[in-house]
């Protein structure tokens, strides 16, 4: 089926003088760029400031990768939106089992960016990448092939944009099956000689204050593919066994965790330009001097949410199980490794179920989507494997097809006292396990096996998980994994209102401020679990990125709000 929507006029066709695409609109102000006749003329001068309509053309003259002929338009009588496919991307034509060997002979066309060009005497190999998987597309140029005037005069180099046609060919090297002989080649962005990723390797920590740029390296194009299927897979998952999505709240006048580590949202600080130059003075308060809140936008202090656990377990109530992903926040002073201000998280709520049923969620749903990725992101992964961390395939193998371990924390602590390591922080009953603690016992006390540990003393635990019969332990479990320690939290909840209303008083929390959260126990209540996972620590898991600010596309943290 033809495309029907954009009209392209060349009035002049590309030929090989052409250094890069200009195109001017009708004066008709009224005409959507999209539709207007296009006219072509040649100036590398203009590249960058007119490659946006070069898109234009591209997409109008090229429909899913292959080459198509554009049809005009009437556009007095209506012009229809043209149909969307599917672009063909270089893992479309590189990643089947024969790793593009049957698509020899096909003209089809490449966008992407400039990786490497290595001129020889008689041909111009030219790398392609468009993000869609680590293999280049190698572009194989002779001094004949239209737009050969722009490698010459120099408009190609790294990190530069390119619409290339050729013909899918047999590749004479031993590094791909196959290779694009170049038709034409265009010029849709120039690069600055300035930028940063060259093919020299450069620090992670470099490449944080180049958060914009970082995703073309082949590190973070690895680690957003992989993070895109975990995602992919966390729905998946959880709609293949009837749980409904939940959008839960970012703004929120309730502290889930009872930490305090929340950032206030306000409009008692004037907003944009003004709150650089506002005095304090202009914050209104009570008489006796406090923050006069009900002059605030929601006439009460508000947040940013650390969890959408307790909005879950409301529609868990009426909908039986849901689950919520999205981002979270914490005001948490640290500048560790494994901290972020802004995370996202997953969190499952089952109705009627408890401890033993939260458990079993959180042993599949991991099991699963780690063999999603590795069954999916084989690529993906072999890069891990190899550069950021040996052996990783092997250990999110044993994952999927190794039972995880159950003990009690009383349990787990009698280990570690008997366990022939010093650690930094000791060991005692009641004490919060560290991750030195939770490492050791996954890692060496079971070999590389997730664990759970169960029935926590509920004075180290948050006010809504379930008293267990002995008075001293909750209902809570915590599944620790290799090079990360904690991975999932998760509890029974307390759904008996009288236990509840007394927990709330023993940690001084208000009990206004969970009103609603109470009437759940009124209302109906039933047994009800769940665990919230952050994301990026999975990230972290399946790719063995060693710093948490590398698994998240633009990282928050103290003094850090770049991009």
């Amino acid at each position: 089926m033809a495309a029907a929507a954009t009209t392209l006029r060349l009035l002049k066709p590309l030929s090989a003088a052409s250094a890069a695409p200009l195109f001017a609109l009708s004066n008709n102000p009224r005409l959507n760029r999209s539709v207007a006749p296009l006219l072509l003329f040649s100036s590398a001068a203009v590249v960058s400031r007119h490659h946006h309509r070069f898109c234009t053309m591209v997409s109008a003259t090229v429909s899913s990768g292959e080459v198509t002929k554009p049809e005009p338009i009437d556009l007095k009588k209506g012009a229809k939106i043209r149909e969307f496919r599917r672009r063909l991307k270089i893992v479309d034509i590189k990643g089947g089992v024969d790793e593009g060997l049957n698509r020899l002979g096909e003209t089809l066309e490449v966008r992407g960016w400039v990786r490497t060009l290595r001129a020889q005497s008689s041909v111009t190999f030219i790398e392609v990448n468009d993000g869609s998987c680590i293999s280049n597309m190698q572009c194989v140029m002779s001094s004949d092939s239209e737009g050969y005037d722009q490698v010459e005069s120099g408009v190609i180099s790294t990190g530069a944009s390119v619409w290339i046609q050729g013909t899918v060919v047999a590749s004479q090297g031993s590094k791909q099956k196959v290779e694009l002989k170049v038709d034409k080649l265009v010029t849709v962005g120039t690069c600055d000689p300035s930028f940063p990723i060259q093919k020299k390797r450069v620090s992670r920590e470099f490449l944080r204050t180049k958060a914009h740029l970082r995703p073309r390296t082949n590190t973070f194009g690895a680690v957003s593919r992989v993070r895109n299927a975990l995602a992919y897979a966390t729905h998946k998952f959880f709609q293949e066994n009837g749980f409904v999505w939940l959008s839960s709240p970012i703004i929120t006048a309730s502290d889930c965790e009872g930490a305090g580590e929340q950032f206030c949202v306000t409009t008692l600080v004037p907003n944009s330009s003004e709150a650089s130059h506002s005095p304090v003075n202009a914050i209104p308060t009570t008489k006796d001097g406090s923050i006069d809140w009900s002059k605030d936008f929601f006439g009460k202090p508000a947040f940013l949410t650390v969890s959408g656990q307790l909005n879950a377990e409301t529609y868990a109530t009426a909908l039986t199980d849901v689950y919520t992903f999205g981002p979270t926040f914490r005001a948490e002073n640290s500048n560790t490794s494994r901290h972020l201000a802004e995370f996202w998280m997953i969190e499952p709520e089952l109705a009627f179920a408890d401890l033993e049923d939260d458990m079993a969620c959180a042993t599949a749903y991991l099991q699963y989507v780690v063999k999603y990725i590795l069954d999916n992101c084989k690529e993906d992964m072999d890069f891990f494997n190899t550069w950021i961390e040996k052996g990783i395939v092997d250990r999110l193998s044993d994952v999927v097809e190794k039972n995880v371990v159950q003990l009690t924390y009383t349990d787990a602590v009698e280990l570690l006292l008997k366990a022939k390591k010093k650690f930094e922080f000791p060991v005692t009953w009641g004490c919060d396990l560290q991750s030195e603690h939770e490492r050791y016992i996954t890692e060496q006390a079971f070999g590389g096996c997730p664990v759970i540990i169960r029935d926590y003393p509920k004075e180290i635990k948050a006010f809504y998980m379930r008293q267990n019969d002995d008075g001293k332990t909750v209902a809570a479990m915590d599944m620790l994994v290799p090079r990360i320690g904690e991975l999932i939290g998760g509890s029974q909840r307390e759904e008996r209102l009288g236990h509840l209303e007394q927990r709330l008083d023993d940690l001084k929390l208000d009990r206004e401020s969970y009103w609603w959260y109470l009437d759940l126990r009124r209302y109906g209540s039933v047994p009800h679990a769940g665990f919230g996972l952050g994301f990026e620590r999975l990230v972290q898991f399946a790719t063995g990125i060693d710093n948490i600010r590398d698994a998240i596309p633009f990282p928050r943290a103290p003094g850090s709000a770049d991009f």
